[in-house]
This record gives C-alpha cells, structure tokens and sequence, in this order.
C-alpha cells in the first residue's frame, strides 16, 4: 500500500515505521530538525515491542509532491488539522482513505469539512510514544489501532487496510461502532488531560486525594451523559468501569496536555474539556467540572508567546 504519515510525531512515525519496514511504500510528512533528521540519518523507534530503524526513510514537509495515496494516517495535533486537511487534497483520490488518529472525537467532521465525508475514517489508538531528540522515537508500552467507517459499515476498504496492519505486525481493531469506540477513549482523555493540568501534576496526586478523585469521578459522569444525551450506546456501569481504569494509571502518569503547558507549547484544549462543555451546552446537560477546568485553562491555551 501506498501510505502518507501526516503528522509524523510519536504516534505517526512509530506506526509509520512498522507499515515500512513491512513494505509498504510509507511517506511521512514532517517538518523542521525532524525532518531533516530522517532525510540525513533515517528514523530509530526505541521500544518496550522492540527496537526498530530504517535507514533511509521518505520524507518531506510539501505533500503536494507525494501523488495520490491509498491510506493518510492522520495524526497532528487538532490545532492543526484545518490547515493539513487543506495540505492533503492532492493526495487524495477515488480509493483513498484517511484514518484519523487524533485525540477527542471532533477530526473526522473537521476533515471531512475540507476533504469530503466520503474517505474519512474515524479511529483511536492507545500508545505512549514521543520524540525523544529528532529522528528518535522512545516508545513505550502497548501500541493498538482502533478504526471503522463512520457510518458503521465494514467496508472492504477498511477490511484491506487492517489486513495491512496485521502484516506490520500493529495490534489493529476493525470495528462498526468507532464513533462508540472514540467517545469510549475520550472519557478518560478529557478527565485525565484536564486534571492533571489544571494542578500541574500527575495522577498520583489525583488518586491520593479524596477532593481531587471526587472531582475525577464527577467529571467522568459529565462527559458519560453528554455522550449519552448524543445518543452514544454507554453501558450502564461505564461511569464506574472509567473511574477504576484510571485509577489504574501509572501515578506517574501526565497527559500530553498538561506536558504541552508545562512547556509553554499550544495545548488542545477547545477540542477536550471546553468541547464536553460546548456539547453540554448543546444538549443541555450541565458540566460544571469541565467548564470549570476549561476556564482556568483557557488563559494558558496558545502557549507562550514569542
């Protein structure tokens, strides 16, 4: 298969790196010292699944010059998904599919608002993996794909791309119920992303503290009913089995968000604790802990400027 990487972090250059060296024809759109780290030197995956590198690696930051793909992977940051939804357009024809697999549950709409809903695919993945110094990837722990057409079908195209993963070796899902699937990693995205920034720390704190894990609770309720309210099938102990998995976090655990603003870097902000409340808002179910997160956030959103 054809496959274009948009946005080649943590996340796209780890499956990236795996759909390679399976032998597939993987371009990874980058930018900056990464970039050029991967065009001089290749691309070294450090992981707990096992080391991987590729020694010459096709990169670029101008997808135009790319031709049309058979798979986008789309995994950029949501602040950035407008202006690379725009960038893909060239890549895009009658057999292609992009998969998207950003946080929240907001990018297939907001891609499908500049590409088309007809390629778009809906998906999540559970991965721990970030740029440790460019062209390095420091990997750790499990590393699965969830995905599905938007519309619920097991289409053939889909069932082709997850054949794909198989072969690479990714631990994929194929699934008729993504939209589920993604409101499913969103709860706990939004309550930990939230928390933890909001007190500058990691989840040990929020487990330790009975205010603070009351807050956890009460924040996961919120983001179950508005999902409900949207008409997402939540079973009826969702609250209690979220509530318990996050508790079994690592207590060192920090969300990317609360790592972005520590830093100073753009956070993601409108698109997790703020959304739930502008869906609160919408379907008119109160959402007092994420307004409130999302409003003690929002002055620190657009990071440092310079």
């Amino acid at each position: 298969m054809k496959i274009v990487i948009m946005g080649s972090g943590g996340v796209g250059a780890f499956f990236g790196a795996k759909l390679a060296l399976a032998g597939n024809d993987v371009t990874f759109v980058a930018r900056g010292p990464h970039l050029q780290a991967m065009l001089k030197d290749g691309l070294t995956i450090t992981s707990t699944d096992g080391d991987m590198r590729l020694e010459s690696v096709q990169a670029t930051d101008d997808p135009s010059s790319i031709g049309s793909a058979d798979v986008i992977i789309f995994t950029t940051k949501l602040y950035d998904t407008v202006d690379a939804a725009n960038q893909i357009k060239s890549l895009i024809g009658p057999e292609t599919i992009i998969i998207t697999l950003q946080n929240g549950v907001s990018s297939p709409g907001m891609i499908a608002d500049v590409v088309g809903q007809d390629c778009v695919l809906g998906g999540s993945t559970y991965i721990v993996s970030h740029i440790e110094e460019p062209g390095k990837i420091q990997h750790m722990g499990p590393a699965r794909i969830v995905f599905g057409e938007m519309n619920g079908t097991i289409s053939n195209r889909a069932q082709a791309f997850e054949k794909t993963c198989k072969e690479a070796h990714i631990d994929v899902k194929l699934t008729d119920q993504i939209e589920l699937e993604m409101w499913r990693k969103y709860v706990p995205l939004t309550v930990m992303s939230g928390l933890t920034a909001a007190i500058r720390g990691p989840m040990g704190t929020i487990t330790d503290d009975p205010d603070l894990s009351a807050l956890a609770r009460d924040a996961i309720s919120e983001v179950i009913a508005v999902g409900k309210a949207k008409g997402i099938p939540f079973p009826d102990n969702a609250v209690e089995q979220t509530y318990k998995n996050i508790g079994m976090a690592p207590r060192e655990t920090m969300s990317s968000m609360s790592m972005d603003l520590l830093r100073g870097k753009k956070m993601e902000l409108p698109w997790l604790s703020a959304k739930v409340a502008e869906f609160g808002r919408e379907v008119g179910v109160p959402t007092p802990t994420h307004h409130f997160m999302a409003s003690i956030l929002r002055p620190f959103q657009d990071g440092k400027q310079d």
